[in-house]
């Protein structure tokens, strides 16, 4: 076990904790720029994380009742097909003996750019969802509610398998414009029993391809549930007005850096 491992998995655990952000937005990109991990290894490590330490979110939400297995199902038809694609298109390329390293950093960039949109515009965004006066956006309510969901899904599958972020912030992003009368901590739920099972289906497909470090799974994860437990309580003390725009602007200079 690396200590220093463990230490960026308290940090990102911590950050989790005090933001809600997923880990995927801050421990992959960690993993590639400070720690020089190969992209692919980054990315297949940090999905099985992911779906691990957010496992358990699942039964207390079910518990509670704020998931809506429906949408959940509708997301899925798209994300897990397109991610089991993501992963049969990479297999491929090493096959063939191509580097996909550059791929999964460019989509890392992308990922990383979107989400601290998202973050910065999450109100914009779902006050637009509500404004049903507007024919397109009542048209995309009406009747195209159901296939939009399904391709969004199937963006999130490719995002996720390509980079392991999307499942989280911009999967929440996207239920709040199409449901915008679901309540916040619904939206949350559905989006987490969704996140889950595509980060763990991803991650077990890089784990086929070899790119998942298991040592270091073990590392970042008694890094983080320490984390997440102190930073979930100092988050009770500090204004989110602050917080989203500090985490944006960080996510967009690391997605800028990554597009170098």
């Amino acid at each position: 076990m690396d200590l220093a491992f463990t230490f960026a998995g308290f940090v990102v655990g911590f950050i989790i904790g005090l933001t809600g952000v997923g880990g995927g937005s801050l421990m992959t990109p960690i993993l590639v720029l400070v720690f020089s991990i190969k992209p692919a290894v980054a990315v297949g490590t940090d999905l099985l994380y992911a779906a691990i330490t957010k496992g358990g979110g699942i039964f207390v939400h079910q518990g509670q009742g704020t998931i809506d297995w429906k949408i959940v199902r509708l997301l899925s038809m798209g994300s897990i097909p397109a991610a089991l694609s993501a992963v049969f298109i990479l297999k491929q390329l090493t096959v063939i003996g191509i580097n996909y390293d550059r791929l999964i950093t460019s989509t890392l960039s992308i990922a990383l750019i979107l989400t601290s949109l998202v973050i910065l515009f999450k109100a914009q965004l779902q006050s637009l969802g509500r404004k049903e006066q507007f024919r397109t956006i009542r048209i995309i309510h009406k009747r195209l509610r159901a296939p939009a969901t399904i391709l969004s899904g199937a963006a999130i599958g490719v995002l996720v398998t390509l980079s392991s972020v999307g499942a989280g912030a911009l999967g929440a992003a996207i239920l709040f414009f199409l449901y915008p009368r679901m309540s916040a901590i619904k939206i949350v739920g559905t989006d987490l029993a969704h996140a889950v099972p595509i980060t763990a289906i991803a991650g077990l497909g890089h784990w086929g391809l070899g790119s998942v470090d298991f040592q270091l799974l073990l590392s970042l994860i008694i890094g983080s549930l320490p984390g997440i437990y102190l930073g979930s309580h100092a988050g009770v003390q500090l204004p989110e007005k602050y917080l989203r725009p500090i985490l944006a602007s960080m996510l967009l200079l690391i997605g800028g850096r990554l597009a170098v």
